[in-house]
């Protein structure tokens, strides 16, 4: 069958973006299809983890996210100074963003930046809150370097999907495409019309997020707050309210969320009578709605983000989950339809992903328990609150939130294999994630052994070659690094009796055989 385009992506947000992005940077030639004619002001996510920050940062972006991070402290102080002038309870400014679980903030003077796991991201480790529009605007401006064919305006309506490919239909006509991937969102068309299962647990909250301008505010707490009838927020920047009620899921989450809306929740909630909304510039409903599918593929119909996950927002593990999804999906897909794919390399993004979105949707669960406002969680949170104000749960908890933990389950005994490759510094001044901006694998040899060199001979453009001094880190002789910065392989002693075979193994589980021996 010929192909309009390799790969149609459906759902233009930052996971359907940075999948984009990522096909277009391995030469796949990919359309994607947004509804929407601008990028969404819907208030969403506020802030990355580390593993999205070290994902963008390996491709360049380290730049603009600093900048969208200036602007985000700068709206912080905004409000700030806006409480002050009107009198309200004072705002402490945090030493360090360290997140928080269920709404208990942690302080991050309290969190041990000594434990081996905050050791690796590099500059990356320095950004963190960037807004979930400002990310967009970020993607859709390197989608368009990148050549990304972007159709705004177009909404997926049909498909059909065959052994050599997926007829796509469209408000716009038809397109043929060998492989689609639903990035739509957690009512995800592409997962109802592909049959997916999509099991799960039913909602139980009603949430609102919104910016309004208000009057009556300084009444409010700033932060998260308890009450005898949900939890609100209040912050941190201008005009950000959230409430959250535990009388079941909203009867219509279609309709646009007024200010009347908002202003009867807020008071209910808040107990503060006289606060009062006059007007709302974006506003957004959600629910704990927790529900996963149970594989990430079906046939030649993929998801990635919410499509095939979806939970409360709580903690901000929604956006960071499906950025890893488009980082980890991205170049095994390219592999496949450029055809050196080793057998078997599509299957592992299920495999890889599935258990970490399993856990987010545990992590969330957790915390909506946390904030019910009834005598057993209240004693519990009190438990939590005071767990919270130690080094060892703080640590614990912001290593759970950063994703600094994260780790695929590789075969291979070096602590490195299957995390997050460390942003090594060499002795000419260039990091390692400067060697990752192509979206190659990357073959690492620290000591100059022969033996890696002729293992990586044949691999062509798939793999980066660099022998370097690493003078940091003298104990590494070797890594491989996959395109989406996940360590395949590491070495810590050159030429040992099994150093040639494990990395083989490695290079032939990720990247096939070798040209020579492909032929």
């Amino acid at each position: 069958m010929e192909h309009d385009a390799d790969v149609v992506v459906a759902g233009g947000g930052p996971v359907g973006l940075m999948l984009a992005c990522e096909l277009a940077l391995a030469g796949v030639p990919v359309v994607v299809l947004e509804r929407l004619t601008e990028v969404s002001t819907t208030i969403k996510a506020g802030a990355i983890n580390s593993p999205s920050a070290e994902a963008f940062y390996r491709r360049g972006m380290l730049p603009g996210l600093a900048e969208a991070q200036r602007a985000a402290l700068e709206k912080f102080s905004s409000f700030v100074r806006g409480r002050q002038a009107a009198g309200a309870s004072p705002v402490r400014q945090p030493p360090k963003f360290a997140g928080h679980f269920a709404g208990i903030m942690l302080r991050g003077d309290l969190l041990d930046e000594s434990d081996p796991d905050f050791d690796g991201p590099g500059p990356a480790g320095e950004v963190g809150l960037v807004p979930q529009e400002a990310l967009e605007r970020l993607l859709n401006a390197r989608a368009a370097e990148l050549g990304v064919d972007l159709r705004r305006g177009v909404t997926l309506t049909g498909f059909d999907a065959g052994e050599d490919g997926v007829r796509v239909h469209t408000s716009a006509g038809s397109l043929h495409s060998g492989w689609l991937v639903g990035c739509d969102g957690g009512r995800s068309t592409v997962r109802r019309l592909a049959g997916f299962p999509f099991p799960g647990t039913a909602p139980e909250i009603t949430g609102r997020q919104a910016l309004v301008e208000l009057t009556g505010a300084e009444a409010l707490g700033a932060g998260w707050n308890w009450t005898e009838t949900g939890t609100y927020a209040h912050g941190p920047i201008p005009g950000r309210i959230l409430t959250v009620e535990f009388d079941g899921p909203p009867e219509d989450r279609e309709s646009p969320v007024t200010a009347e809306e908002l202003e009867a929740s807020l008071r209910r909630v808040s107990g503060v009578p006289d606060v009062q909304i006059h007007k709302v510039l974006t506003a957004t409903r959600f629910t704990d709605n927790a529900r996963q599918v149970p594989d990430y593929r079906s046939g030649r119909v993929l998801l990635a983000g919410d499509a095939a996950h979806v939970h409360s927002p709580f903690g901000g593990q929604g956006l960071n989950l499906g950025i890893g999804d488009a980082m980890n999906l991205g170049w095994k897909l390219a592999a496949t339809v450029r055809g050196w794919a080793p057998e078997g390399l599509l299957d592992t993004y299920t495999a890889e992903r599935h258990p970490l979105g399993a856990w987010v949707l545990e992590w969330t669960r957790a915390q909506v328990a946390l904030m019910r406002p009834e005598s057993h969680a209240r004693a519990l949170r009190g438990v939590i609150s005071e767990l919270a104000g130690t080094v060892t749960a703080t640590t614990f908890f912001a290593k759970k939130i950063s994703g600094v933990q994260q780790r695929y389950d590789l075969p291979g005994d070096h602590p490195l294999t299957g995390r997050s490759a460390p942003d090594l510094e060499f002795s000419d001044g260039t990091r390692l994630a400067d060697q990752l901006r192509g979206g190659q694998g990357l073959l690492l040899d620290l000591t100059g052994d022969g033996e890696v060199h002729k293992r990586a001979t044949g691999y062509g453009d798939r793999i980066r070659l660099l022998t370097a001094d690493c003078p940091g880190r003298p104990d590494l002789a070797g890594l491989l690094v996959r395109p989406d910065g996940c360590t395949a392989w590491a070495a810590d002693s050159p030429g040992g009796p099994d150093t040639g075979e494990e990395l083989a193994a490695a290079l032939r589980r990720w990247f096939g055989l070798p040209d020579a021996m492909a032929a």
